[in-house]
């Protein structure tokens, strides 16, 4: 793992001095130049697109991180250029920053190859991609006039091939001082709105390492997934816009860094370094190729002593999916953000799902404003990939009261519903333990009925609201008649009573739900639904 750069801060120069940036951990003017950091500016790409570097090619701090154009290159199999087969196919590579007017035309091939943006199609796991990169070593990734220009190309080629597309964002955003082509506010930039247009037309990953700022932050916040390293900072505005704006003097390191960007969802996966943001792109990719005739899992009778016997209990739902899933496809995504709800990608038995648990370790599986948003978003983004879901229900509900009004619960937890509601993908909802008012309900898409299969587990039970709740509030005048000694005693017995009542057997003997299953039959009847599901094209 590599962290922050305490290395030189040489000055910007003057084409990107008042950018974005601010004060940036450039490489020097002679480290710019020198064709063997330059080289690495491709190893991203290709990376992404290919084998893993062997450790000669890894860089172990900051300037020797791999960049996008030798990655490209070496990452596919081989340049293309080089006369040997590779998959990277690389667009404007011969472009230079639009400053001809205040810069001689060998400095600019020296200074700013590619205007200093990577970007072609390519294979990963031999299924075709787009992968495109910033590079931070040529006017600190800032975006240039022909680097848009460049981008623009390449977001509307990667929307006619239909291409997943993988995009490193690290740069300082604007980039002023671009004088050959006439400009007045740049405002008419089509990036951002044809980067936007590719939701749900084609799958978007950013990978962010290193400072993200302005326009590269938001390139990275308009795709579907963000995967990020602990050196990166992810921010609207730089030092330079922050300061200029009156609002203070900042180093970088202060705007929007991993911790805080991770605990309010804006990073899906956190990873060691580079290396491993490229493994995990790869691993994401894999979640939407065709499902496998099978997987192979842990032994499936685990899953019947799982559970704690006291539902009071709190447990850890994670190794519930990780036992449902295939060895080693669990990909936990917001970690940080509204921990009292799991959301991740896997496959169970071959075939790639998306999965959204309650937490009990957190809140009891209550459902927050937050956790409502998690929700909704994840439902969202399995929709556009096409993703089946399974939701694994052990939630109080909603969490209400005065406090979590103020936060918006009534906005957002409507969202999660209709998210529910809306989505396109199977479902199979499986109730492990409690599925209690409309938090159970906004879990299975609005009702136990929404999802193909709804199915619990022996010991679980349902109803509107907790269970000592309904009964303090369906009993409230009976309850404040008695003596306080007698009216706890009174409670905890017609708990009981409605315990019976509530439970999964009942609930599936009047068919609110479609069935009560032993535990380790779970993993073989969400995977036979799901897969009935997908070869009749039905959700």
């Amino acid at each position: 793992m590599h962290g922050v750069s305490t290395g030189s801060s040489t000055p910007a120069t003057s084409a990107c001095s008042s950018s974005c940036w601010g004060r940036s951990r450039r490489p020097t003017r002679r480290s710019l130049s020198c064709p063997r950091d330059r080289r690495h500016t491709r190893d991203r790409a290709h990376r992404a697109a290919g084998p893993p570097l062997p450790d000669h090619r890894r860089g172990a701090g900051r300037q020797g991180r791999p960049l996008a154009r030798q990655g490209a290159a070496y990452g596919s199999g081989e340049h293309r250029r080089s006369g040997r087969s590779g998959s990277f196919v690389e667009y404007g590579r011969f472009i230079t920053a639009a400053q001809e007017q205040r810069r001689g035309l060998a400095e600019l091939v020296v200074e700013t190859p590619a205007d200093g943006i990577i970007g072609g199609t390519a294979s990963i796991g031999g299924k075709p991609c787009a992968v495109l990169s910033y590079d931070y070593l040529v006017m600190a990734g800032t975006q240039g006039m022909r680097g848009h220009r460049k981008s623009d190309r390449l977001i509307e080629i990667i929307g006619r091939m239909r291409l997943p597309t993988v995009f490193f964002t690290e740069g300082g955003g604007g980039r002023p001082g671009d004088t050959d082509i006439p400009l007045v506010s740049a405002l008419d930039v089509g990036s951002f709105a044809l980067w936007g247009e590719l939701e749900g037309v084609v799958p978007r990953i950013a990978v962010v390492s290193g400072r993200c700022f302005a326009g590269n932050a938001v390139l990275a916040g308009c795709a579907d997934l963000r995967i990020a390293t602990p050196d990166a900072n992810l921010g609207m505005a730089g030092p330079a816009m922050i300061a200029g704006g009156g609002l203070g003097t900042f180093a970088p390191e202060e705007i929007g860094p991993v911790k805080d960007q991770a605990a309010n969802g804006v990073i899906d996966v956190l990873v060691e370094d580079e290396a491993a943001a490229v493994e995990a792109v790869r691993s994401v990719l894999s979640c939407l190729e065709p499902s496998a005739e099978s997987g192979e899992a842990v032994d499936q009778a685990a899953l019947r002593t799982i559970l704690p016997h006291n539902d009071r209990e709190a447990f850890d739902v994670r190794p519930v999916v990780e036992t449902l899933a295939d060895h080693d496809s669990v990909i936990w995504l917001r970690e940080a953000f509204a921990p009292e709800l799991v959301t991740a990608l896997a496959r169970i038995d071959g075939i790639a799902v998306g999965v959204v648990a309650n937490q009990s370790t957190h809140l009891a599986g209550a459902l927050t404003s937050d956790a409502s948003v998690k929700a909704a978003e994840f439902l969202a983004l399995c929709d556009r990939w096409g993703l089946p879901l399974v939701s694994l229900v052990d939630t109080p509900g909603f969490m209400v009261g005065p406090e979590a009004e103020r936060g918006g619960l009534v906005r957002h937890a409507s969202r999660m519903v209709v998210a529910g509601a809306q989505l396109s993908t199977p479902m199979v909802g499986v109730i492990l333990r409690r599925g209690y008012g409309l938090g159970a309900q906004a879990m299975l898409g609005g009702s136990t009925h929404r999802p193909l299969l709804t199915v619990a587990w022996p010991d679980a039970h349902l109803g509107p609201m907790g269970l000592e709740g309904a009964v303090r509030l369906s009993m409230a005048t009976e309850l404040a008649a008695m003596p306080e000694a007698e009216r706890e005693e009174r409670v905890a017995t017609l708990t009981e009573e409605y315990r019976k009542q509530a439970s999964a057997l009942n609930a599936a003997r009047v068919f609110e739900i479609d069935d009560v299953i032993d535990p380790a039959e779970t993993r073989a009847v969400v995977a036979a639904t799901l897969r009935r599901a997908m070869a009749g094209g039905r959700s």
